[in-house]
């Protein structure tokens, strides 16, 4: 599969989570400390959820989330404007969305790992299509932004 560009997700994307057994969605500061909170937050929801720390779906939903909620407050950031997350888990698939403020900048998957290994980015969508079954983005409905999510298959 090509992650170059990846394509707009279609509205019926989330048909797959039918039906929703659990929900959690919040608002983050655009900062460095909203990303960790994101992250520590999605940690125990899923632990809660009956996906205990160290299993492979839990571990790889909050490197994901960690990763989409850092590509927000870097290259999604509007001073003043919060990113949001949310959290779904259906019967089969865990999903995350991300959505910032910025419309402009897109995520784009470069092909293969940056040249400079000693560089400090470029490898964030890497790793997100590396460890979701599917993920995307949609332009935020109504309002500047995008909604960036990936979903993982439970065990």
């Amino acid at each position: 599969m090509n992650y170059e560009t990846m394509p707009a997700a279609k509205a019926d994307d989330r048909s797959q989570l039918d039906p929703v057994l659990r929900d959690f969605a919040m608002c983050f500061s655009s900062t460095p400390r909203g990303a960790r909170l994101a992250r520590r937050l999605v940690a125990v929801r899923l632990d809660a959820w009956g996906m205990a720390y160290g299993s492979e779906v839990h571990d790889a939903m909050v490197l994901i989330v960690a990763e989409l909620s850092a590509n927000a407050i870097r290259h999604g950031r509007v001073p003043g404007r919060d990113f949001r997350l949310r959290l779904v888990a259906g019967a089969e698939i865990v999903r995350v969305e991300v959505t910032d403020t910025r419309s402009e900048s897109l995520p784009v998957v470069p092909p293969g790992l940056p040249t400079d290994l000693e560089s400090d980015g470029g490898r964030g969508l890497v790793l997100v299509a590396g460890l979701a079954a599917r993920w995307g983005w949609t332009p935020r409905p109504g309002a500047p932004g995008k909604t960036v999510w990936a979903e993982c298959c439970k065990p």
